[in-house]
């Protein structure tokens, strides 16, 4: 299967106004005064959660913790992962126990990868809760789990595909919608 010509969902603008009201929605949720820590998923998670975590230091004037998460050994597909999976590092260098976190990703599909994460949070430590944010809430989930902090939510079907392209990555900034063709 290739993509056919996609359809832009988000600009750089817009990505930012969602992060931005994103940021907000966390403050309202977690309180000002909680103490919290943001965590990307590898790879754009990672981009996106430091960009949020700039957003929430702005606001609320204090320095919050901020960490990577490498979920590829927890993956349940990673025997048709090939070979040699691309192992990164976690860095988390902070004790989670008892502390509220913020899990953020670009795409939010099936669940699976968040199933992960979660399962590789578990073996950090016990936090207090863990919410999620999201750039994009696509449906479809095959698990039963949901954002409590999305950018944009999608109504799309199993041959299409959402496309996270962010400068630092990527070297270009938006969200597009591709059509898979055969």
């Amino acid at each position: 299967m290739k993509k056919t010509k996609g359809k832009l969902l988000m600009s750089a603008a817009e990505i930012d106004l969602a992060l931005a009201r994103m940021a907000a929605e966390i403050v309202e949720k977690l309180g000002s005064r909680d103490e919290f820590a943001i965590i990307g998923i590898r790879r754009r998670g990672v981009v996106l959660a430091q960009r949020l975590c700039s957003k929430l230091e702005a606001i609320l004037k204090r320095p919050i913790p901020t960490g990577i998460l490498d979920i590829t050994l927890y993956r349940d597909d990673l025997t048709t992962a090939g070979n040699r999976p691309l192992l990164r590092e976690t860095l988390i260098d902070f004790d989670i126990n008892n502390l509220s976190l913020v899990l953020v990703d670009d795409v939010l599909y099936t669940g699976r990868t968040i199933r992960s994460a979660l399962d590789g949070l578990v073996d950090l430590g016990r936090p207090k809760r863990v919410q999620l944010a999201v750039l994009i809430d696509r449906g479809l989930r095959e698990l039963p789990i949901q954002a409590d902090y999305v950018g944009k939510h999608l109504d799309t079907t199993e041959d299409e595909t959402v496309e996270v392209r962010l400068n630092e990555e990527d070297r270009e900034e938006r969200v597009v919608l591709f059509s898979k063709s055969v």
